[in-house]
């Protein structure tokens, strides 16, 4: 099978390409460094070519309003190169409860995503992945402020990008879906503890205050961001820090 994965040399995308040439598929990487550009549609063409199937890794540059932009045009130009070449089953990434959180700019956009995947002319799987464990850090630095960083109680069901690689490369080689499938990491914290375990684990000695109303996940109500029904993938946080 002939697979372009757009976006192919990201975190997870990278990842996947090598699992699926490991397991004996022909996968492409691409992104704006082997001269694509998903905005302008420069390359798409020739990039999707052949493909079976089209895996779609590519992510706004920006968290904001101007997101919802990216998705559509990026999504309509890459539907429109796939249509073109035949291409028989579309993949892309998204994030567990994102259609559940309307108030984040960046949720909107990737809900938009999802709806025009859905309902777009090629056959498509929609993989959905709680919070990746390598954000971690990311998360605790917008909201540190000297020796504190504020954090909400928002539960985390967090999971190891490698996991998500994996169930990311399954569903590409796999018949279209034809709608979702969760995935998540196998424990459930909230975001505040998370945080406490790993300052610990790395010996900072900064403090971490419950603050409901710090940083992007404050707008998350409930637990909608985790999943205990979806597909549990084996990496323990603790043994990620490791």
């Amino acid at each position: 099978m002939k697979l372009a994965v757009i976006g192919g040399t990201g975190l997870i995308g990278s990842q996947v390409v090598k699992k699926l040439n490991a397991a004996g598929h022909e996968a492409v990487p691409h992104s704006q460094s082997t001269g694509i550009d998903v905005i302008s549609g420069q390359g798409l063409d020739k990039a999707v070519a052949g493909a079976d199937v089209v895996v779609n890794l590519t992510n706004s540059p920006t968290f904001d309003e101007t997101s919802p932009a990216f998705f559509q045009t990026s999504m309509d130009n890459l539907l429109a190169a796939g249509r073109k070449a035949g291409v028989r089953h579309f993949v892309i990434l998204s994030i567990v409860g994102v259609d559940q959180v309307p108030e984040l700019a960046y949720y909107r956009a990737k809900a938009l995503q999802e709806d025009i995947l859905a309902g777009g002319p090629i056959p498509y799987s929609i993989v959905r992945a709680t919070q990746f464990m390598e954000f971690v850090d990311a998360v605790l630095s917008w909201t540190a402020d000297g020796d504190t960083v504020r954090l909400p109680a928002t539960p985390i069901q967090p999971i190891a990008a490698k996991d998500v690689a994996d169930a990311v490369a399954e569903v590409a080689a796999g018949a279209p879906l034809g709608g979702i499938r969760n995935i998540a990491g196998p424990e459930i914290f909230s975001l505040d503890e998370l945080g406490r375990i790993t300052l610990s684990h790395k010996s900072d000695g900064r403090t971490v205050v419950t603050d409901p109303t710090a940083g992007m996940f404050a707008a998350v109500k409930g637990d909608v961001l985790t999943d205990k029904d979806a597909r549990l993938a084996p990496t323990h946080y603790a043994d990620w820090l490791s």
